[in-house]
């Protein structure tokens, strides 16, 4: 274990939203509501959060312990310019705001993060939550810590919680839906290159008694080859130039619900487009060289 702290909620939820803050400068038809966060010691370096601005209170308790740290979501809405030295009256009792940290994924990752009041309080701890030493296996050092808590409490059952299963379970949704999309993409594209393969093996049997004559008149299979392909290449190009703004406007649509989201680089739709072409050309290449290494007197005997 490398770090230890205590707090009223999990790090991967805001237990604790209210109003009743007032300060400097509020509008009073206000009534903003934040997140309420108490911790001890450690809390920042074990979380590992980002200051943006001040000193971390969870590293001096003796001198900071009615300091309020505020994420950025948070002098957002409060409307500070210059948060630092600001003081917020919080259940009849002001306190000055100390620092200020970068916003954390606490609760929904889907949503902005809520606007979080962050103060050192020990008279109300729920969470006691653990940095492991990732020298040592995950099992060995969860065995570990299980056995100091029933040195302290040996009649009390030791439950816990990893943060990436916590958000794994929050992402379950996006999770089936990509399985689902990859499933059906996969047969798609299985059943995109049979009817290529169909298509390339009626066209060259079509073209049987052409490409003997091409072959008679010199031609090499590597001309043959292009020539062939060159339709199918042209019908994917074509494909691609109607698929991809489509297909780019409704990814942007759909990101758009996602409070933090990747963006779309143009080499995504490049590469897709590469590989519909590469998949084509694989696909039917079987074909279009079996005609193309024929033996032209075959071909053209009936003539």
């Amino acid at each position: 274990m490398v770090d230890v702290t205590g707090s009223n909620g999990p790090v991967t939820g805001t237990w604790s939203v209210r109003d009743g803050f007032t300060w400097k400068g509020q509008d009073p038809y206000s009534k903003p509501q934040f997140g309420f966060v108490t911790f001890t010691h450690d809390y920042g370096r074990t979380l590992h959060w980002q200051l943006l601005e001040g000193h971390d209170a969870s590293r001096s308790l003796a001198t900071d312990s009615s300091g309020i740290i505020l994420n950025e979501a948070a002098v957002k809405l409060a409307g500070f310019q210059h948060p630092i030295g600001e003081r917020i009256t919080v259940d009849s009792v002001t306190r000055p705001v100390i620092a200020v940290v970068r916003d954390m994924v606490m609760d929904s990752p889907f949503d902005p993060a809520t606007p979080s009041m962050f103060f050192m309080d020990y008279t109300w701890i729920n969470y006691i939550t653990l940095r492991l030493n990732t020298s040592v296996r995950e099992a060995d050092a969860l065995a570990r810590v299980q056995q100091v808590f029933k040195r302290y409490d040996p009649d009390g059952l030791v439950s816990y919680e990893l943060p990436e299963e916590a958000y794994a379970m929050k992402f379950d949704a996006e999770t089936r839906v990509g399985e689902v999309s990859t499933f059906f993409t996969v047969l798609a594209v299985l059943i995109s290159c049979l009817g290529l393969f169909g298509l390339a093996s009626f066209v060259a049997e079509q073209r049987n008694r052409e490409i003997g004559v091409r072959k008679i008149l010199g031609a090499s299979v590597f001309s043959l080859w292009s020539t062939l392909s060159r339709e199918f290449v042209t019908l994917v190009l074509i494909a691609c130039a109607v698929a991809i703004p489509l297909s780019a406007s409704f990814l942007h649509s759909w990101l758009q619900q996602y409070a933090y989201r990747t963006a779309l680089s143009w080499w995504i739709f490049a590469a897709a487009a590469i590989g519909a072409l590469l998949v084509t050309l694989l696909t039917i290449s079987w074909q279009v060289l079996r005609a193309a290494l024929q033996n032209p007197v075959k071909s053209l005997r009936t003539e």
